[in-house]
């Protein structure tokens, strides 16, 4: 997450919020009073830091071992939570559409997390692929709307399609990600392409449109994300 969104996050709590963290098991929130998430209590920091039991809000008996995509609603009450953090998790799922589901049903406000295509689409910095190898979708922030197109295996091999080898390097912290603040609830959707020369075009003409400008930076106060020249 991002260290800017983290301090806000902090300064805009009261300490008798109820917050829950959703998917953050590997790198906890510790502010945070319950986490859901399909790893053990006992694994939590496995990718992030040392677990710090003094700071953490969150126990083993408010951390909800479960697969968040499951049909199931999660078990939690309508707008039980003030505010729920989803960070750099709905890339990972199967299906992101039930989670937004469910974290607009159980929490009144929150943040989102995501990786930026200028990211997800760059070659070469986790290995001889493109993006992340294990994410599962490239994610777009139309206004308040979340609109995920599946990560089709046909930008790995495609030149026009990523950007090249040391593109990621060139970006800043928050040009690698997406956020979302939202209150109340925000909108989003899957975005499918029937045809190839229609996906061909999604892919093709991002990388096209950012590869030689210069990004602009982010607008003053914006509550977020910037998608013209951008991610945990």
């Amino acid at each position: 997450m991002l260290a800017a969104s983290r301090t806000r996050i902090l300064e805009r709590l009261h300490d008798d919020d109820l917050v829950l963290d959703v998917g953050g098991g590997a790198s906890p929130f510790p502010r945070a009073d319950w986490v859901l998430d399909l790893m053990d209590y006992e694994q939590r920091g496995l990718y992030g830091a040392p677990p710090d039991p003094g700071r953490e809000r969150f126990g083993p008996d408010t951390w909800v071992r479960r697969d968040m995509c499951a049909r199931e609603p999660w078990p939690f009450a309508d707008r039980q939570f003030d505010f729920a953090i989803c960070s750099h998790t709905l890339e990972d799922v199967r299906d992101p559409i039930a989670v937004c589901d469910e974290l607009t049903r159980v929490a009144k406000a929150g943040y989102i997390e995501v990786p930026s295509r200028l990211e997800e689409q760059s070659y070469g910095f986790q290995g001889p692929w493109t993006g992340w190898g294990h994410h599962h979708w490239l994610v777009d922030l139309v206004g308040d709307e979340l609109v995920f197109v599946f990560k089709h295996h046909v930008l790995h091999n495609r030149e026009s399609d990523r950007f090249p080898p040391g593109f990621r390097d060139s970006l800043s912290p928050e040009q690698r990600v997406l956020c979302l603040w939202w209150e109340g609830s925000f909108r989003y959707r899957e975005q499918v392409f029937l045809d190839a020369p229609s996906l061909d075009a999604y892919l093709a003409d991002f990388v096209a449109a950012h590869q030689a400008a210069p990004a602009p930076a982010p607008p003053r106060g914006a509550l977020g994300a910037w998608l013209a020249g951008r991610r945990r």
